[in-house]
């Protein structure tokens, strides 16, 4: 092999090994391992994957330029703190989102989803009854994916699943206190699933899908304006 050749060969070798690290430094960051504040140490996790540090490094500055890792004087690298300003940026991003994803789901969803949707509404209420609030989020989480499965613009839903992800690490990390909704959550699925049995016009149920998240935003606001930042302060 030639000089060029060989270099070529180990700049994609490099740019493997610094796509698998973005990949799972990403992960951990998105599912809650690497809490905010976390020390991201460039050696340690050097050596856990048995790389340089320069794969590292690389796979760090793409974190750092999409807000999820940030350099601290005499720190180094750290998990982006959450922001209260950044759940109702996201959460409103996500209501426009799933508004527009649902609309264009709907002529393709079955009886059989509409008959899956009715169950695990019912399953929430059932959840609410015995205060698990777990389980509660679970089926919501199920019911709010099986509409999206049913979506086919790919590229709307892959953003759907990176903003709600991102939700994700922050409901885990900091707001374990947002506004609970749960019977105003439950009287929404049975209005958009109304809606979706009856083939309303798509804008309305864009409408109502959008509005459904949106609530949980406006509580959170009421919320924030009752306790303070000091509350969410404590928190993080």
């Amino acid at each position: 092999m030639s000089s060029r050749g060989k270099t070529a060969a180990a700049k994609r070798t490099t740019q493997t090994k610094q796509q698998l690290l973005y990949a799972a430094i990403r992960e951990r960051i998105l599912s809650g391992v690497y809490g905010p504040g976390f020390r991201v140490v460039i050696d340690s996790i050097a050596d856990e994957f048995g790389v340089s540090a320069l794969p590292v490094r690389e796979a760090i500055r793409r974190l750092e330029a999409e807000g999820l890792v940030m350099y601290r004087p005499n720190a180094g690298a750290q998990v982006t703190p959450a922001d209260p300003d950044l759940f109702e940026e996201s959460m409103s991003v996500l209501a426009v989102l799933e508004g527009y994803a649902t609309a264009v789901a709907a002529p393709h969803l079955s009886e059989p989803d509409l008959a899956e949707l009715r169950r695990l509404t019912d399953e929430m209420a059932a959840a609410m009854k015995r205060m698990d609030s777990l389980a509660f989020g679970a089926r919501n989480h199920e019911f709010h994916a099986l509409i999206y499965q049913r979506c086919p613009n790919e590229s709307l839903v892959s953003m759907l699943r990176e903003v709600d992800r991102r939700l994700d690490a922050i409901r885990r990390t900091v707001f374990v206190h947002i506004p609970y909704r749960g019977a105003d959550s439950i009287a929404e699925h049975w209005e958009l699933i109304d809606l979706l049995e009856s083939k309303a016009p798509p804008q309305r149920i864009e409408m109502v899908a959008r509005a459904h998240k949106l609530h949980t935003v406006d509580s959170f606001r009421a919320w924030k304006r009752d306790h303070g930042s000091v509350a969410l302060q404590a928190q993080s």
